[in-house]
């Protein structure tokens, strides 16, 4: 790697003074594990680096509150992983975070630079928007809030500033939703996925009132799949609505192609998963 300077700021007001929005050679560091690989690389070659390990010991905490539960974009996924907070209150998270990546990165990868980073193939996303989270935002004109499915615009793209950071995420109470995540690898159960598929559902008797359906690694980011949401709602779950579901839900992806299989292949996978995310949620098993 080529020399480059290291800024440690003392709080996140700081950093952000520090983060150039006209060079991009000058990024914000939080747990580094994606960033260092870049460099190692020589994908990027930072000028600076702003480090955000010295900042404000509040960004790095997660506590429950009546309207749900709050994440500090600087927790550590490790930490949200062991959380009595994030068991409690969205246990599908905890579920989820034992088969996302290995426990070396776990211990040191962040959430907000995990959001940040916007990799498709991240388990968070689509199991955090599927819960309808929400993210502020801290820039030099202050705060703004966004939920997290308006975060991603494309492959490894968000909206986020050069010179802006995630400072919190907020997940709200559940109540009554049955949920689940489902993700299929070629290799081990950490591996990254050919296909994510995250389901929120709020039951009515033997149908469902509302749904919330996101897919990702097959699909350039993290998505929202509001054709399949639209024919779930208000609607008696059988097998033909879900074979549907499952074609509406092909139809609506941009489906890529890469190292884990074709279009037609992530296609097929798409079908199946559906169907059996939309069933483990009314099972009420959760996460696989």
């Amino acid at each position: 790697m080529i020399p480059f300077d290291l800024a440690e700021p003392r709080s996140l007001c700081d950093a952000i003074k520090l983060l150039d929005p006209d060079d991009a050679t000058v990024r914000p560091l939080a747990g580094g594990t994606a960033l260092m690989l870049m460099m190692k690389a020589g994908v990027f070659r930072p000028s600076k680096l702003v480090s955000l390990r010295l900042v404000e010991p509040k960004y790095s905490m997660i506590w429950a509150s009546g309207d749900g539960l709050r994440i500090g974009a600087l927790s550590t996924l490790s930490s949200v992983e062991r959380s009595a907070e994030v068991r409690k209150h969205a246990p599908l998270i905890t579920r989820t975070m034992l088969t996302l990546s290995n426990v070396r990165v776990r211990n040191v990868a962040t959430v907000g630079g995990a959001l940040a980073h916007a990799d498709p193939h991240m388990d968070l996303p689509p199991v955090l928007i599927a819960l309808g989270a929400t993210i502020t935002i801290i820039g030099p004109k202050g705060e703004r809030r966004l939920a997290l499915e308006d975060l991603f615009t494309g492959y490894y793209e968000t909206v986020l500033e050069k010179n802006e950071l995630i400072s919190e995420v907020e997940v709200p109470a559940q109540g009554s939703k049955q949920v689940a995540y489902m993700k299929v690898t070629t290799g081990s159960a950490d591996d990254w996925p050919a296909l994510c598929v995250a389901v929120a559902l709020e039951p009515n008797g033997k149908a469902v009132k509302s749904a919330r359906i996101v897919v990702s690694a097959a699909t350039v980011k993290a998505t929202r799949l509001f054709s399949v949401e639209k024919m779930l709602a208000d609607a008696a779950i059988d097998d033909k609505l879900l074979a549907n579901a499952g074609n509406a839900a092909v139809e609506e992806a941009e489906i890529l192609p890469d190292i884990r299989g074709s279009v037609p292949y992530k296609r097929e996978l798409m079908r199946v998963y559906i169907r059996r995310a939309v069933c483990r949620a009314l099972e009420g098993e959760g996460a696989h």
